[in-house]
């Protein structure tokens, strides 16, 4: 833990902090881990050294916002929070993507989830593959958030066959979003974590963020898009070939899966083992196998992996 004290020079505190403190205390709902202590012009705050770093380069925004233009709305402090500082080094923290929600820290965390990173930087086309809890997803996710911060891409789409539903899908209670959203629940989780609640809800309204079955995305031509296909491995040879070829101008396609858990009718072989048998050697096309050694869930999920990768070998 560090303790810092920062003086707010040449400006009202008030058109900081507001009137009781009620910019502070929206402030304070993006970095629930640091302590505030606002007094006069001096502000002091602890926690761990690199949320305060984080803290002090959005703090520094806010004075720059004021300073040009004698005010700081509640709605500058959101978008502030969302803008990434393109004057701060990418290495700078190390292998952080992006700052999320209540300044989580949303990072690559192992080497191959820095792997998948590197990949989908050098390439338009990346495959994600290995088993349950090892990123990612996530780390796909945070890669398309920060795309979109950036302004590199104008919109993300995030798609997933919706095979586990099968004919009982129109059983389930509810219209077609309310059935499908269930299967869309960690990509929603992702999203969750790397923009605010409010936002997100926005950015959906107006499809700046589409969440959608793979089923949907026939003839459509995505342009301008960070586009992720989670659970991969339960796509058909058709499905895939379809879902590839819907790449446009300015796009990025991560596929993920895990090619442990098919859950396709026996017969059928999956569409994510047929695409890397046939585009592991084209140019533009990365591919990153994660393992055990990248499960960053309980400790306990890397030897359950390893346990059923012992008996299926044996």
């Amino acid at each position: 833990m560090q303790e810092k004290s920062i003086e707010i020079a040449g400006i009202d505190p008030v058109l900081l902090f507001g009137v009781n403190n009620s910019k502070l205390d929206l402030i304070r709902t993006y970095f629930p881990k640091l302590k505030f202590i606002a007094r006069g012009n001096l502000i002091k705050v602890l926690g761990e050294p690199e949320i305060i770093d984080f803290f002090e380069n959005k703090l520094a925004l806010f004075l720059k916002h004021i300073t040009r233009y004698n005010n700081l709305t509640e709605s500058n402090i959101d978008n502030l929070m969302l803008q990434v500082d393109k004057n701060i080094p990418f290495d700078q923290h190390g292998d952080v993507l992006l700052h999320g929600t209540h300044g989580k820290i949303i990072k690559a965390r192992t080497a191959n989830q820095r792997k998948l990173v590197k990949l989908a930087n050098e390439n338009d086309m990346v495959f994600a593959i290995g088993p349950a809890g090892t990123g990612k997803t996530y780390t796909a996710v945070a890669l398309a958030v920060k795309a979109l911060k950036n302004k590199e891409v104008r919109r993300i789409i995030l798609t997933r066959p919706a095979v586990e539903a099968g004919e009982n899908l129109g059983f389930l209670p509810g219209d077609l979003k309310e059935k499908l959203d269930p299967y869309m629940q960690p990509l929603y989780d992702g999203l969750r974590d790397m923009i605010p609640a409010e936002k997100l809800a926005e950015y959906i309204e107006h499809r700046i963020v589409e969440i959608a079955p793979l089923a949907f995305m026939r003839g459509r031509t995505l342009d301008n898009a960070y586009v992720i296909l989670d659970e991969a491995q339960n796509t058909t040879h058709n499905q895939m070939k379809m879902f590839l070829t819907r790449m446009g101008k300015q796009a990025k396609f991560i596929i993920t899966g895990d090619v442990s858990q098919i859950d396709l009718p026996k017969n059928q072989k999956s569409g994510l083992i047929t695409a890397m048998d046939y585009l592991k050697n084209v140019e533009g096309i990365g591919i990153v196998k994660l393992n055990q050694n990248d499960v960053v869930r309980h400790k306990l999920v890397k030897k359950i992996i390893q346990a059923f990768d012992d008996h299926e070998k044996a």
